[in-house]
């Protein structure tokens, strides 16, 4: 056999196999497991109801729908044990829902404010209407 500096080839070879096989276990042991993201998917449910109960439907549709279509991948992604995956969607689906309810009370108090101004013409009218010239 060879020598290499003093050491035979297989012995070269048998350090080498040590080392990554030591390296490979070091890395493996490194990484946790994720844990199954079952709180941020609860919170990102309440956030999707609050939005549907804000008026997503009506005020915020995309935005509503793309909380909902996040939300469903969340919960495939749990099924299948990709818990990364899930709490990624859940954590989107989140955001989709708070600004799908907040997008939703925008719009019903632009529309409670455009009402008032409504009014606010009709009493003007009515009054400049009953006032005598």
């Amino acid at each position: 056999m060879k020598k290499f500096n003093g050491i035979k080839s297989y012995q070269m070879h048998k350090i080498g196999v040590t080392m990554a096989v030591a390296l490979f276990m070091t890395g493996c042991a490194s990484t946790p497991a994720i844990p199954a993201p079952t709180e941020q998917m609860a919170v990102s449910r309440a956030a999707v109801s609050t939005a549907i109960s804000a008026g997503g439907n009506e005020f915020a549709p995309v935005q509503l729908k793309s909380a909902m279509d996040k939300m469903d991948g969340a919960e495939r992604a749990m099924g299948g044990k990709n818990y990364g995956l899930a709490r990624q969607l859940a954590e989107q689906a989140q955001v989709d829902a708070q600004l799908a309810a907040a997008a939703s009370r925008a719009a019903k108090a632009q529309k409670a404010a455009d009402a008032v101004q409504e009014s606010n013409r009709v009493l003007r009218n009515e009054i400049n209407r009953n006032s005598p010239n």
